[in-house]
């Protein structure tokens, strides 16, 4: 039957057919099925009268714009599961459907079966279907005849091979591959039927549609914008996608359950332990690929991937991966998007409760202190009827491939339902106890004396999970969705949240600490000149004097909370009168922390006090984000498809420090292409302008994005928005 080697050749007893697991290679059918024995080398002659099959025609662009499809930049058809397509047969006399018996094929995967969902048939005038897909004769004009075909709404995703089979009483005879009629099935979220249908048309154009975006990072107090091309219709990026899937080994026959391919995809855009997309890296060493900081957009990055066969790329921390996962999960047609949680908790320990250990002096105790607050952590929202758990916890799903921890064997995260994390119902899959940490955790400080005991001295249940931010339809500003994820502090239903997620495992502090009666409050700020101010006060809530023992700590941070160094420790001694309330004010100068700045300019200023009187202990923690120079980007010219522009990139260097090796990088999707250019200083005060020309090739809102990096400044970003308007019909 087949025309290469058997694919179930290496069965070796256990079972009949191996599962197939790529969508590289479709299996090509035999152009002759004998339906009874007949002599060896025996080929029916050619009969004028019999029907058979001149051309057959995807209609493409017909069935693109139904589909919402043609952006793809891709000559196949591409159509989304559960709606209907035309495709046309041309026959070389005219189909009878009462004598002519007609079917089409369509072929995944180097195995096909019809019952893995591999192998399609679709008779022409039979209304009984053997399977879920539909097909009906539209028309039938002399010797054409238009068929409509309906995937099943559960169909599996990828791209398939067509055949048209004529039946006799004695042989099907197919038509030969055709690579031009291949297709794409995708899924479908203006289909009802669909586990992605989303019936909101504004929120599909943005979840769906959209191939550019802002991804939020920077402090709670002080959100920064870093623009990001998704691409997922530049060409070869759906390619690339499948390849992923085909890498991963992942069934074939799994691929329409959407819970099981994002979980899959989830594990895959990382490197850690599968040779996923991505390699991770959070150091300051980014020498062997490209810096986190310097991605413009995710296209370049898959398109890598699949090129090289497999090849990791480097390098990537949170919202790269975040960025890819949602580039991948629009490609394939799932409503998706980036989710930015400010002061997000990585609980090593699975509880509710983020560990601080502080040395005797009040300093954080790095070698002790395993668990870690990010100023920001980004991950993806995936909109899914969920089918394993209760209908009432379908809709947004938290998927997650940065490789934090564990789940089944692989580094992956969800998907978990959004609203079963905020009512604190972690019993259904998948990692919700993870999530639910991670904007909720209490952040627990811990002091080691000088024998090493440790013992915890102070809390704080708000810190963790303040702020949950997405882009909002329509435009660049952050929509705020903490009530997606939780109550309002210590509201009713907040209090039983805790108390139900308590009931599945989740414990915080199990002797809660007695209440201070001194309260401390830390403010920090960057003014103009760099320098920080901090602005400390005190309030003595007791009729009777206090003596306070401080010690202040400033560190250069890695976003993720961990500490790069410290560049100040001062210790400090303070007495409050009865009900006192008292202030006090700290100047630190740029030049005590310029030396150590490298990255990401995230400085963290820790105040620990200890309460003589009472052998009580009072923290405080706040995080700036050192402001960086503008990056400029303009376009000039006529924003028309075909006709020339120029962009102008230009940056001044007002850091107060000479910059080394820099990189700028560029690309516009359906505008520029990834373009690059280094230079080996910037000196302190000197400007750079780099011009670039382009040629629109797709019409619509476009999005110019520019990123600047080296050593000493990192997530640098410039974005220009483009309307091109379509070609002059002059031209």
């Amino acid at each position: 039957m087949t025309t290469m080697e058997d694919p179930c050749e290496a069965k070796k007893g256990r079972i009949n057919c191996r599962t197939a697991r790529n969508n590289s290679f479709n299996l090509q059918l035999e152009e002759y099925e004998f339906l009874q024995p007949m002599p060896r080398g025996f080929l029916p002659a050619d009969d004028p009268s019999a029907l058979s099959v001149v051309d057959v025609k995807m209609n493409q662009e017909l069935n693109k714009n139904a589909h919402h499809t043609e952006k793809y930049d891709n000559k196949n058809l591409i159509v989304r599961r559960g709606q209907e397509f035309i495709m046309s047969i041309v026959f070389r006399r005219p189909y009878n459907p009462r004598e002519d018996v007609v079917s089409i094929e369509f072929v995944i995967g180097n195995s096909p079966s019809a019952t893995k969902g591999t192998l399609i048939t679709v008779n022409l005038g039979q209304n009984y279907q053997p399977n879920l897909w539909k097909g009906r004769v539209v028309d039938n004009r002399e010797t054409e005849t238009r068929v409509g075909i309906t995937p099943a709404p559960d169909c599996i995703v990828g791209l398939y091979s067509t055949y048209v089979t004529i039946v006799t009483n004695i042989v099907k005879k197919r038509t030969k591959r055709n690579p031009e009629t291949d297709f794409y099935v995708l899924f479908n979220p203006w289909s009802p039927l669909d586990q992605v249908f989303m019936p909101n048309e504004n929120e599909r154009a943005e979840y769906v549609l959209n191939d550019a975006g802002v991804i939020y990072n920077g402090v709670l107090d002080k959100i920064t914008k870093r623009p990001w091309n998704y691409g997922q219709f530049k060409h070869g990026v759906l390619d690339a996608c499948l390849f992923v899937m085909d890498f991963g080994d992942m069934p074939l026959q799994y691929r329409g359950d959407v819970t099981k391919l994002i979980r899959k995809a989830s594990a895959m855009i990382n490197s850690q332990d599968d040779d996923g997309v991505l390699v991770g890296n959070w150091s300051e060493n980014f020498s062997l690929g490209t810096a986190p900081t310097a991605w413009t957009g995710s296209a370049e990055i898959l398109l890598s991937y699949a090129a090289k066969g497999g090849v990791p790329v480097k390098f990537a921390q949170c919202w790269v991966y975040a960025g890819t996962f949602n580039t991948f999960l629009r490609c394939l047609g799932l409503p998706a998007r980036v989710i930015t949680n400010y002061c997000s908790a990585h609980d090593n320990m699975g509880d509710l409760k983020t560990d601080i250990v502080l040395d005797e002096d009040g300093r954080m105790d790095d070698h002790g202190t395993t668990d870690s607050i990010w100023n920001y952590h980004c991950w993806n929202e995936v909109f899914v009827k969920r089918l394993d758990i209760p209908p009432a916890y379908s809709g947004w799903q938290v998927v997650d491939a940065t490789p934090q921890d564990t789940s089944d064997g692989y580094y992956r995260c969800g998907p978990t339902s959004v609203k079963a994390i905020k009512e604190g119902q972690l019993s259904y899959p998948f990692d919700a106890s993870f999530v639910f940490a991670e904007v909720n955790s209490d952040m627990v400080f811990y002091k080691r004396d000088r024998y090493g005991n440790i013992k915890p001295v102070s809390t704080n249940t708000t810190y963790v999970g303040q702020l949950i931010v997405t882009k909002m339809i329509g435009s660049t500003e952050p929509e705020t969705i903490t009530d997606n994820y939780k109550y309002p502090e210590g509201s009713t239903e907040d209090q039983q949240t805790m108390k139900q997620a308590a009931s599945l495992g989740m414990n915080r502090l199990r002797t809660p600490l007695p209440d201070p009666d001194v309260q401390l409050q830390l403010q920090a700020r960057q003014m103009n000149n760099y320098d920080i101010s901090l602005t400390f006060s005190f309030n003595n809530l007791s009729k009777e004097p206090r003596t306070l023992s401080l010690s202040l700590t400033g560190k250069m941070d890695y976003y993720t909370g961990s500490t790069r160094s410290v560049f100040k420790f001062l210790t400090h001694g303070m007495t409050l009168e009865p009900l006192q309330n008292k202030q006090g004010n700290l100047i630190v100068t740029a030049e005590e922390y310029r030396s150590y700045l490298q990255g990401q300019p995230f400085l963290s200023f820790l105040m620990y006090g200890f309460i003589n009187e009472t052998s009580l202990s009072i923290t405080a923690m706040e995080v700036v984000h050192l402001d960086v120079p503008p990056l400029s980007i303009e376009v000039s010219g006529d924003p028309t498809v075909g006709e020339d522009m120029f962009v102008t990139v230009k940056f001044t260097n007002t850091t107060g420090i000479e910059l080394n090796d820099v990189s700028l990088r560029m690309e516009g999707s359906g505008l520029l292409p990834v373009k690059t250019k280094s230079y080996s200083q910037i000196s302190k005060g000197s400007s750079v302008k780099w011009i670039e020309s382009f040629t629109p090739q797709l019409a619509g809102p476009k999005l110019l994005v520019a990123c600047l990096d080296c050593t000493s400044i990192r997530n640098l970003c410039g974005q220009v928005d483009v309307i091109v308007k379509p070609e002059s019909i002059n031209n």
